[in-house]
């Protein structure tokens, strides 16, 4: 048997969680977290080192407390999109709730960046914004070709969205602009390790981090309402914060626009500290000179 069948399987699993109660979903989580903390050393690793870089006045069993939270948040929005990918509408919107929500439909027409870090309900919040308003958004591909269709075609069931595949060139941002100053809210994930190449080093929880200054380009140029957005997991499903618009922004100065992003951020992960993707190489590409974290 291909891997593609073993692929199509799994895609075929997590849909059909749909049918699942939440309850059982969040039960069912439990124990694929314990299996994913046996198992992908990998991940363990790379969320421990995180943590201890960004937390190092925390006591050790304190940041393994946190990183098996983030498996088992991980398990949640893993199996929850068996809604959000085959749900019906209804079913979606029974599972989110939004704060601030309200505020940002009054300006929709207007270029709108709504600044949505990692945090793990991310695609909830961006699939349950598309039941409210068309906006859109770049992904990257996803090296399987059978989940990268499944993820695609979840993501763009409702709202007929616009997902542009990552591609590194200024193309990107020409269509990003384009489509914000069309009326399409976009969507946008700040705080990935994207390499050298047109990225600046700015401090997350005092570690240096390559980040890209595309939130600030974006306002200046679209002069655009900023909201940040974040997802939290909870109990009954999600609830998708949305802030009001920010003041002052963008400033003169990308650097400082992109370190008020990553302090913004640094907020609400202090906040949520498990629901945080603390799994991904944040700090891979280091400045000049610094070995590998990893």
């Amino acid at each position: 048997m291909g891997s593609n069948f073993f692929s199509h399987l799994g895609v075929a699993a997590v849909r059909g969680m749909r049918f699942v109660p939440l309850r059982l979903r969040r039960a069912l989580a439990e124990l694929l977290a314990r299996l994913m903390w046996a198992l992908l050393s990998d991940r363990r690793h790379v969320a421990l080192t995180n943590l201890r870089l960004c937390f190092p006045e925390m006591a050790e069993d304190e940041r393994e407390r946190i990183a098996r939270g983030v498996f088992r948040n991980l398990a949640c929005a893993t199996l929850d999109h068996g809604v959000l990918w085959a749900g019906s509408h209804e079913d979606v919107a029974r599972l989110i709730r939004y704060e601030g929500l309200d505020e940002l439909k009054q300006h929709l027409g207007e270029p709108i960046l709504i600044i949505s870090p990692h945090f793990l309900g991310l695609d909830a919040a961006g699939i349950g914004l598309c039941q409210h308003a068309r906006g859109c958004s770049i992904y990257q591909r996803q090296t399987n070709p059978v989940w990268d269709k499944a993820a695609y075609e979840g993501r763009t069931r409702f709202g007929n969205p616009v997902l542009l595949a990552k591609t590194g060139h200024g193309q990107d941002m020409k269509a990003i602009v384009r489509l914000m100053r069309e009326g399409l809210p976009f969507y946008y994930l700040p705080d990935m390790d994207h390499g050298r190449s047109n990225s600046i080093f700015v401090p997350f929880f005092g570690v240096p981090a390559a980040t890209v200054a595309m939130a600030s380009r974006l306002a200046r140029v679209t002069r655009a309402r900023v909201y940040m957005c974040v997802a939290e997991i909870t109990p009954e499903g999600y609830t998708v914060h949305l802030t009001e618009p920010w003041k002052d922004f963008p400033s003169s100065d990308p650097e400082a626009d992109t370190l008020r992003v990553t302090q913004e951020l640094e907020r609400w992960v202090r906040r949520f500290p498990d629901q945080y993707l603390w799994t991904h190489r944040r700090f891979k590409t280091r400045p000049e000179g610094e070995p590998s974290v990893y």
